[in-house]
């Protein structure tokens, strides 16, 4: 899928912000969300013996700590196929079913663009 080119600069840029953080801490994960302020949250995965978080969870919850009350839309930058169902959950919970989660490789390429419901 083509689907980089046709993303709307906001987009756009809460995939280059999750390809950003996956490559700078060199994790599997990285990924963006934006609130519905416009302020975006980025995350890598997180593999503690105590603490394991997926890349998306951990924005999501950036974004919740830091006193968002809705999403506007994700990005998760992976080797995986697909987005799975625990983080979609994570998404719906704080920017509701219609919310598109951007699924891309490390080239920064959106493969798949999916709503959290």
């Amino acid at each position: 899928m083509t689907e980089s080119a046709a993303l709307d600069p906001e987009d756009r840029k809460i995939v280059t912000l999750a390809r950003s953080a996956r490559a700078r801490n060199g994790v599997p994960e990285g990924a963006a969300v934006r609130d519905e302020t416009g302020r975006t949250y980025v995350a890598g995965t997180v593999a503690l013996d105590s603490l394991r978080l997926s890349a998306l969870r951990t924005a999501v919850a950036m974004a919740v700590a830091s006193g968002a009350e809705s999403l506007e839309a994700a990005a998760v930058v992976s080797g995986a196929e697909a987005v799975t169902d625990e983080d979609l959950a994570a998404v719906r919970d704080l920017g509701g079913a219609g919310t598109p989660v951007f699924l891309a490789g490390a080239d920064g390429e959106v493969r798949a663009r999916v709503e959290a419901g």
